[in-house]
């Protein structure tokens, strides 16, 4: 599986998530950057998870649909042709970091993956239905992971 390459302006990987990216400062997403979608992929698609969620993992964003000729995605965009799944806070689109007070820093990974079909999804789509669109059709795939704690 090739390899792409993820990354964030807005915080450095394994590095803090700064506030403002937040559920309590108002779920503006970060902007995203990427590199190495390789030539065969047909869309991307971007989670955001919170493995040490309380309950088991936490989805805080899932974006469908994504073209792939785009480079990123600026700070709280997602546009309307982009699929916005349901998040476990059961919003569509993101939802930011926000883990119990006190614990310790909880770690939220963003995974982009280049796919070599269309995945189908739509918005509202569920995480079941986003791992059933990945099976078999992931050509690359990069992760992001931040930290963040209250």
């Amino acid at each position: 599986m090739e390899e792409i390459s993820l990354r964030s302006p807005a915080f450095a990987d394994n590095g803090p998530i700064p506030p403002e990216y937040s559920h309590e400062s108002g779920d503006l997403s970060p902007e995203l950057r990427w590199s190495g979608v390789p030539a065969a992929c047909l869309e991307l698609v971007l989670t955001c998870v919170d493995p040490d969620a309380p309950g088991g993992t936490f989805v805080h964003w899932m974006l469908g649909g994504i073209p792939p000729e785009r480079g990123g995605l600026a700070a709280g965009e997602e546009r309307p042709r982009i699929a916005r799944g349901r998040n476990d806070y059961g919003d569509n689109g993101y939802g930011g970091p926000h883990p119990p007070p006190g614990d310790p820093p909880h770690r939220y990974v963003f995974t982009l993956y280049a796919l070599r079909g269309p995945s189908g999804l739509t918005s509202g789509f569920s995480a079941d239905d986003l791992r059933a669109s990945l099976k078999d059709d992931v050509l690359a795939s990069a992760t992001l992971m931040g930290t963040y704690a209250r």
